[in-house]
């Protein structure tokens, strides 16, 4: 570990960090459309934990968290088995109440996560003419590249500084997620968007007479080669999704003898909503540029299309207690479910979609038959790991487009190997399951850096101890589950995969390339927030030398050890 950090510190002084020289436009702007859509309005709770609180108003939470930091982004959510109903909300007119906050803050810290929250009007739910409209993100401006050894002190104030709650108090099956931003490169690859919509039963059917049904969306967006295909899924893509969806479940709730959609027709609804908006960057992209044959309407329109990225979303249906997780790339979804012994059991909801899981492989090697290449070392044409994303226009493109864009505008020599694309899709696969209130389920939703270091099992773990941890009023040493679960070996409550088998998922090699011993004695619990609860003990837990290390070292060493996580606490009791 030494060795590696020595490294980066004089490849950092070797090679100064250098700004972007240029940026996109800011703000993304949206048409209003769609004004029959009839989606009701919402009051939410944003909750800083432990910096700020803030209630934000809108006709829809929107919670598009586009990053104020120079950061990779950690994101991450849960809340407490043990809540009962300390936490209500009331559905009045078009607006509802949700749970209080339980921390208060200074007006200038208000002030400040006011200016992260986005506010729209229902008749801007749906984005339009998006490919054409600039891309934005927030980066850290101040332009300082210091590389030192943290203290351990500072690695904890790092690892907290932009540590945020958010609370959904509806009464519908979710409560809680936890955010925490982590700087690193300048801007982060990796975007993140959630949503919750108050569907009216006119859209929707509901049972028992209910007036309205809740849909939640959560997307984590694992950016490569650039962060602009992440942010424009950040920006658009649930609200493909959720038009695809209102479409489907008002033409089905036209049919008086079963008024819902069909699974099959759900999916499908999620999978044009993916394929539209990549048919959008890749496709129609070009055909504007060639169009306008500008220089500078190529750079803003061919950017999304030129970098990539991999895309998890889950969608929540409060009604039918479905949680359908659509998987686009190598990102993964783990649900935490408790079993009859009390203790945590791992539930994979997603294939890691590389070019060496094997299902993969196979789909590529029967659609490019005789291509002896399509999958070299594990990766698309012995290049892209992922094989299906959004973007990455250069395993899509034809060759003749490729090259036009290369003569005329800007871009890459084609891939030598490339003969019949497009080699890489942007089709999710998708898995269902029903959410069980009584036995506290929660979902991780996060990219491949976290399996890289913590296996299923030992996520699912590290979040059922903090549950506990939490119940248990936050002090060490008391309560009976210690007593039970943390015996002599440390063991997490979690019941391990006897048969030690994860079907088309990698394991956390990292651990082997840190001589990470395999003992859970080295996991800790320091933080009240359960996304820096996971990030402290991915990076390290106990060993504080090498946590305090992994956030030392700057871009771009640094990336590999930042990622993406949602998790969420799916229960009734709120």
């Amino acid at each position: 570990m030494r060795r590696v950090v020595a490294h980066a510190f004089r490849t950092a002084r070797r090679y100064p960090l250098r700004r972007p020289c240029f940026r996109l436009g800011n703000a993304l702007h949206h048409s209003p459309r769609y004004h029959d859509i009839g989606l009701r309005g919402l009051v939410t709770s944003r909750t800083s934990v432990p910096r700020h609180t803030v209630i934000l108003q809108s006709s829809m939470i929107f919670r598009n968290l586009s990053l104020a930091f120079a950061s990779s982004l950690v994101a991450t959510g849960a809340w407490y088995a043990y809540t009962g109903g300390s936490e209500s909300s009331a559905v009045s007119g078009t607006s509802t109440t949700l749970s209080s906050p339980i921390h208060t803050a200074s007006n200038a810290a208000i002030t400040s996560a006011l200016s992260s929250g986005v506010q729209v009007e229902s008749d801007q739910f749906y984005t339009t003419a998006s490919v054409d409209q600039p891309v934005s993100k927030r980066t850290d401006n101040s332009g300082e590249r210091v590389v030192g050894m943290l203290t351990p002190e500072q690695a904890t104030e790092r690892l907290r500084r932009n540590e945020e709650s958010y609370f959904i108090g509806r009464g519908s099956g979710v409560v809680r997620y936890d955010v925490v931003q982590l700087p690193s490169n300048d801007p982060i690859e990796d975007d993140h968007a959630e949503k919750v919509v108050e569907v009216p039963s006119s859209v929707a059917a509901t049972d028992n007479g209910a007036p309205t049904s809740d849909w939640n969306f959560w997307g984590v967006f694992d950016g490569h080669a650039g962060w602009t295909t992440s942010a424009k899924l950040r920006q658009t893509l649930i609200s493909y999704v959720a038009r695809e969806l209102n479409a489907t479940y008002k033409s089905a709730a036209t049919n008086p003898s079963f008024p819902f959609p069909s699974p099959e027709a759900i999916d499908a609804a999620i999978k044009t909503g993916f394929l539209r908006l990549d048919h959008e960057i890749v496709i129609e992209s070009v055909e504007k540029v060639v169009k306008a044959n500008s220089k500078t309407v190529a750079a803003e329109l061919l950017a999304p299309a030129l970098s990539g990225s991999c895309a998890l979303l889950a969608f929540y249906d409060s009604r039918s207690k479905l949680v359908r997780v659509a998987c686009t790339g190598d990102s993964r979804a783990v649900l935490g479910r408790r079993s009859p012994s009390g203790k945590w059991s791992a539930i994979p909801l997603s294939e890691d979609q590389t070019g060496g899981t094997e299902s993969e492989a196979k789909r590529l090697r029967a659609e490019h038959p005789g291509e002896d290449n399509v999958v070299r070392n594990g990766r698309i044409l012995g290049g892209l790991e992922p094989s299906r994303a959004f973007g990455d226009a250069a395993y899509k493109w034809q060759r003749k487009t490729q090259e036009k864009i290369k003569r005329h505008f800007f871009g890459r020599t084609p891939n030598q190997l490339l003969k019949s694309p497009p080699y890489v899709t942007a089709e999710p696969v998708i898995t269902t399951t029903k959410i069980d209130p009584s036995k506290s389920d929660f979902l991780v939703l996060a990219t491949d850096g976290l399996w890289e270091m913590l296996s299923n099992e030992e996520v699912v773990g590290l979040v059922g101890q903090w549950i506990e941890h939490q119940k248990s009023g936050g002090k060490d040493g008391v309560g009976n589950w210690m007593k039970s679960w943390f015996s002599s070996n440390g063991s997490l409550p979690v019941e391990m995969d006897s048969k030690e088998k994860q079907s088309g998922q990698r394991l956390p090699i990292r651990q082997v390339q840190y001589e990470i011993p395999q003992d859970t004695n080295r996991f800790v619990v320091e933080d009240k927030n359960a996304a820096t609860h996971l990030i402290r003990n991915a990076l390290g837990g106990k060993n504080r030398e090498l946590v305090c290390a992994l956030l030392t070292l700057p871009s771009p060493y640094a990336r590999r050890y930042r990622y993406v996580l949602i998790l969420f606490q799916l229960t009734d009791k709120c």
